[in-house]
Parts: C-alpha cells; sequence; structure tokens
C-alpha cells in the first residue's frame, strides 16, 4: 500500500501557513464585531454603511467557512491514510491520493491571496479599455479585449458592468469604461495594466496582410461613495449632457441623460449612460473620477520610487506588457513575467488567472528584491 505521510505533512504545514495569511484569529473576532453591526436596526439608515458592513462579513464568514472546510478534508484525509496503514488497506489508496490531490489543488488557488498587499486589492475595479495605434484593427482589437475581459469576469462569478463606450468609426470600439464587482477584483486585474498588442491576419485588410494592432487597460479601485481623501473642487468641473449612442443598444441602455464630466486641472473625463437618470448617471461618473484622481496620486507616489506600475506610455510598437500572437505561430506572451500559453483561444475566453498569479509572483518577488 501507498506512505502518503510526506504529502499529509506537506499539506498541514501549508494549511497553517493559510491561517496566518488569512488572519483567521482576527477574522474570528472581526466577525462577531460585524454580527453585532448587522443586527444593530438602525445600520441601514445609512445604506453605504449597510452595504459596507454586509460585504465585510460576507468576506469573513467566506474566508472562516473555506479555512474550516480544508481543515476538514485535511483531518479526513489523514484519519483515513491512519486506517488504510493500521489495516493494511490497500483498497483505500485512491481515494486517498484523490483527497490529497484535490486539497494540493485547493491550497494552490488560496496561496494567491497571500500575494496580495494593496490597501485597495480586495474592493472593485474601474477598467478603461482604449483603442491605440492600428486603426480599424485596433478598435476590433478593444473590443476583444472586452469580451475577454467579460468571459473573465464570468468564471470567477464577478459582475462586469458597462458604464459608457464609444463605437468605433468601422467596427469595434475606440474606447469603454466598465466596472468589475467581485472580491479581490482590482487586485487580480492590476496584473492587467498596460498595453496589449494583438498580431494577426487582418481580417479588415483586403490583401489579408498580417496587421499589428494595440489597445491598453487601465485599472484603479472603485469605490460605492466618494472617499473623503479625494477632494474635488467642482469649480474644477465641466459637466456635459448628452444622448447616449451606440450600435443599437449593444454595449449599453440607450438614455437621453448620459453625462460626461471633464476635471480641468487634470483633463481625465469620465463618462455614465448605463444608469436610469441623470442624476444617477452624474453620480456614477463622479465615482469613477475620484477612483481615477486617487490613482493619480497613486503613480506620483510610484514615479517617485521608480515602480512599474506608475509608467505611462504610448500605446503602439515597444509598450506592450502581453502580446497575443495569432499569425504566423500561436502564442500569448506577457513580457514581464515571460509567462507564454500557446493556446490563444483560451486566453481570448477567459483564461487568464495564470498570467494574473504569474504577475503577482513576480511583483512580489520584485518588492522583496
Amino acid at each position: 500500500m501507498q506512505d502518503f505521510t510526506t504529502e499529509l505533512a506537506a499539506l498541514r504545514i501549508r494549511l497553517d501557513e493559510a491561517f496566518g495569511y488569512l488572519r483567521i484569529s482576527e477574522q474570528q473576532e472581526r466577525r462577531v464585531v460585524l454580527e453585532t453591526e448587522m443586527a444593530d436596526p438602525e445600520l441601514w439608515n445609512d445604506q453605504d454603511r449597510g452595504r459596507r458592513v454586509q460585504k465585510d462579513l460576507s468576506g469573513v464568514v467566506e474566508d472562516l467557512e473555506f479555512h474550516l472546510n480544508l481543515t476538514q478534508r485535511l483531518e479526513d484525509a489523514e484519519t483515513l491514510a491512519e486506517m488504510a496503514a493500521e489495516e493494511g488497506d490497500e483498497s483505500l489508496d485512491g481515494e486517498i491520493a484523490d483527497a490529497v490531490a484535490d486539497l494540493s489543488t485547493r491550497l494552490d488557488a488560496l496561496e494567491v491571496r497571500s500575494l496580495f498587499s494593496g490597501q485597495h486589492d480586495e474592493g472593485d475595479a474601474v477598467c478603461h479599455v482604449q483603442s491605440g495605434a492600428g486603426g480599424t484593427d485596433a478598435q476590433d482589437w478593444a473590443e476583444i479585449l472586452l469580451r475577454m475581459y467579460g468571459r473573465w469576469a464570468d468564471r470567477r462569478g464577478f459582475d462586469l458592468v458597462v458604464e459608457s463606450v464609444s463605437e468605433g468609426t468601422e467596427a469595434g470600439i475606440s474606447s469603454v469604461e466598465f466596472v468589475v464587482r467581485g472580491r479581490y477584483a482590482y487586485g487580480l486585474l492590476q496584473s492587467e495594466r498596460g498595453v496589449h498588442r494583438l498580431v494577426r491576419i487582418s481580417p479588415f485588410n483586403k490583401e489579408s496582410k498580417r496587421q499589428t494592432a494595440f489597445a491598453s487597460l487601465q485599472v484603479v479601485p472603485f469605490f460605492d461613495a466618494i472617499v473623503d481623501e479625494v477632494e474635488i473642487d467642482e469649480g474644477d468641473l465641466r459637466i456635459d449632457t448628452y444622448r447616449s449612442s451606440g450600435a443599437g443598444g449593444q454595449h449599453v441602455n440607450v438614455t437621453d441623460s448620459a453625462v460626461r464630466i471633464t476635471h480641468l486641472p487634470t483633463g481625465i473625463v469620465t463618462s455614465c449612460q448605463n444608469e436610469r437618470s441623470q442624476h444617477q448617471n452624474k453620480e456614477r461618473a463622479m465615482q469613477m473620477l475620484a477612483a481615477r484622481l486617487l490613482d493619480l496620486e497613486r503613480q506620483k507616489r510610484d514615479t517617485e520610487l521608480a515602480q512599474i506600475g506608475g509608467e505611462q506610455r504610448g500605446v503602439d510598437f515597444g509598450s506592450q506588457i502581453r502580446s497575443y500572437v495569432l499569425q504566423p505561430y500561436q502564442m500569448v506572451k506577457d513580457l514581464r513575467t515571460g509567462h507564454q500559453v500557446g493556446d490563444v483561444a483560451s486566453v481570448l475566453d477567459g483564461d487568464l488567472d495564470g498570467f494574473m498569479e504569474a504577475y503577482l509572483r513576480w511583483a512580489r518577488s520584485g518588492a522583496e528584491g
């Protein structure tokens, strides 16, 4: 019969480490505090506070229950292995091996959490895709990226909501702004911030020549309320209202009350055309403006520290973080981490977790170095 002592001991060590980086003791105490707040009948008098407490409690309960489930699974596997050893029963080898493999896979996924260190990593994300060099192909590429992140969000059970979109001149989109809601959405999507390069036979080229196209993704944290640390002077804003336009509502609901806000000192523009009223569109556009302004401050700090995350580059040749090559061979390669995949179709269908994990490990090693 097979001896699983070494494998089970290694899993026990990894689970003990998870107890630390999940801050289980702290979370158990926090759960009591949050449950007390949830029981307060006055809580929902402040809707923002109510949602925040509810969201925080949900995250704490998720962590505690997940760790408890892993603990019980490991104890069951250890007990089964002890019984098999005592009785010399080889028939249990397959069941124990399956349990060990399942636990290892679950811990692999969990350990990505230990790589998050940013203040806003656990929260939602505001994303902005902008087509770059490459003409119509670049605008088509921007739309492909939107679909890719939509599929990725679906895989993880996240919600992706398009807030505003500017259609391309012939095909695709010129730009799009969307919010991804889900635990650790911002922490994961940071890996995607930068310029993405596509190489393929252009469907818009009559001679079927190979074409290179570029599009960029900007990612900032999203806040349910305008955060106190961002002061916005109304005198610095130009607010325009307009009727949204699009391909028959392909990306957003057509409305007569779309709002575009321009922050004059920085030139940052945010817009929303997805809500039911002009007031709601303005409020959402202000939320995204606050997020962008806060990220601008982060970029300034990062520049001072010479950190890569704050670099600003053109959306064209030599600036990409990742290349997606369909011709003359098939390969997606991240130029920062070296992580690469030959199945381009699966990546464009949202299989991005490998690239995200590789980036988080690369960023952590750089920070530690």
